[in-house]
């Protein structure tokens, strides 16, 4: 993109023409100066003047709109700036309490999560969002639906968490081959955060793989949240269960209306409820095992920073 100053021509000065005074004789010819040299009609300096300032004009907009069009090739580059850099926020958040190298491998476990949802969102033929992270609520996608009826939604839910248990298992083979207590308690905050994730609720992935199992568990889930802030009061669990209990609410008021689009959208055959319901209980399973082969944290607390 040209990055020149633009400067606006100087405008053509019109010399008019001397009127004749008294005892002075005038050039017989308007048109030409006393030496000999033109200086053309009034009417042809104004549209001199004009042209120069059209074409001024012209070239404004000309660079407006190559400017315009550079923006556009960076946003690109914007979206992964904006993941960059919230990843590096939340990275040094998480570095207050657990330590630089934790908190890195942390944030690089829950960017492996929810590029499960990203990918399978293309594989539906959805556009998402780069993932966003928020320091202590975890990282987001934005997408403009789920997919087009409860089965394609369930696909999308479960894809993060089948990628996030892969990226933990890595992990922690990875600590057996190096015996690192570090990347083995990683890994045990990765199967626990997956597993957790699996709650039955809106809007947590779980959630969305009842829409095509059994929608009434969003009612059990959301249950089970309310319990968990009372036994383990905590703000991140609070604001869960308030988008939790406004989603299942919204989404309970939609299904009572009972039309065509909500019949059609529910709408899941017995092989393939059997399917979501086979991959939700065969995650859950894997989970609570790498779960178990990991824990190494002491009942009373353990700090990151000296593992």
């Amino acid at each position: 993109m040209d990055n020149r100053e633009l400067s606006m021509p100087a405008p053509v000065s019109v010399v008019p023409t001397a009127a004749a005074h008294s005892g002075e004789i005038a050039s017989p010819n308007p048109a030409e100066n006393p030496f000999g040299g033109s200086t053309g009609s009034p009417s042809g300096g104004v549209r001199r003047r004009i042209g120069s300032a059209l074409a001024a004009i012209g070239a404004l907009i000309a660079k407006f709109f190559a400017a315009i069009k550079g923006g556009l090739l960076l946003l690109p580059k914007l979206k992964l700036l904006t993941t960059a850099g919230t990843a590096l926020v939340s990275v040094a958040a998480y570095s207050l309490f657990w330590g630089w190298t934790f908190a890195l491998g942390f944030v690089v476990l829950l960017f492996i999560h929810e590029m499960g949802h990203v990918l399978q969102l293309r594989r539906e033929g959805i556009k998402a969002s780069a993932p966003m992270f928020i320091p202590f609520l975890g990282a987001m996608i934005t997408a403009k639906s789920l997919g087009e009826n409860a089965l394609a939604e369930a696909r999308v839910g479960l894809a993060g968490p089948i990628l996030g248990t892969a990226g933990s298992a890595v992990c922690l083979a990875i600590a057996e081959a190096t015996n690192s207590d570090m990347l083995r308690a990683l890994a045990y905050v990765g199967f626990f955060l997956n597993l957790f994730n699996l709650l039955p609720v809106v809007p947590l992935d779980g959630g969305r793989a009842m829409a095509a199992m059994a929608p009434w568990m969003w009612f059990v889930g959301f249950g089970a949240l309310v319990a968990m802030v009372f036994i383990f009061p905590n703000p991140i669990l609070l604001i869960i269960v308030l988008f939790g209990g406004m989603e299942t609410w919204r989404r309970w008021k939609q299904r009572k209306t009972r039309s065509l689009e909500q019949a059609a959208y529910y709408r899941v055959s017995p092989r393939n409820r059997a399917l979501v319901a086979v991959t939700y209980i065969g995650l859950i399973a894997l989970l609570v095992l790498g779960m178990h082969e990991t824990h190494i944290l002491s009942s009373a607390g353990h700090s990151f920073r000296s593992i």
